[in-house]
């Protein structure tokens, strides 16, 4: 028996071509636009959220993350700022499974106040790496690593907000995962 079936690979496919696709089109307009960094965590954290929600198999999160890391430099290599990403979705994929899938996703109340949370602290992680390493020097005098981390934090946030509420609507009017 495999660990991962195919609608678990589907998903993840899915998800990571989603981030990797979005974030390198659509992230780079809205960064020069408004020189904030939201969108890539947005568009990352609700990826990550829908794919475990489908599968809640530990990896998940990773396998996306590696996976629209790929896709991501295929159509901009010089973004390597990414990394950090790939690295908060194996920070996700850990505390996802340390805290429960259970917790994560079948309590209707605490359920998305703890997605939120996994969001906001694997999104700061992803901030401070690319703040350590990856960020100008103009903006990391601007906002320091710090700032840069709470910056990406808030994009948890808001990524966590929006994904979180969604899994649990596709749940209460019946859509249940492959797993459930």
């Amino acid at each position: 028996m495999t660990y991962f079936n195919s609608r678990d690979i589907a998903i993840i496919a899915l998800c990571a071509a989603l981030w990797g696709v979005l974030n390198s089109t659509l992230s780079p307009i809205f960064f020069q636009i408004f020189q904030l960094p939201f969108l890539c965590d947005i568009i990352g954290f609700a990826s990550l959220i829908i794919a475990l929600w489908w599968t809640r198999k530990f990896g998940t999160a990773t396998a996306v993350g590696a996976i629209a890391t790929i896709v991501n430099f295929i159509f901009r290599p010089d973004a390597l700022f990414f990394l950090g990403f790939t690295v908060a979705s194996f920070v996700f994929d850990v505390l996802a499974r340390l805290l429960g899938y259970k917790n994560c996703f079948e309590k209707t109340l605490t359920g998305p106040a703890v997605l939120v949370l996994i969001s906001v602290f694997s999104a700061a992680v992803a901030g401070t790496i690319i703040g350590l390493f990856f960020t100008a020097a103009p903006l990391l005098a601007k906002w320091g690593v710090a700032g840069w981390a709470g910056l990406h934090a808030v994009g948890g946030v808001i990524g966590g907000f929006i994904e979180a509420p969604i899994t649990t609507a596709l749940s209460m009017r019946g859509i249940k995962p492959a797993t459930a």
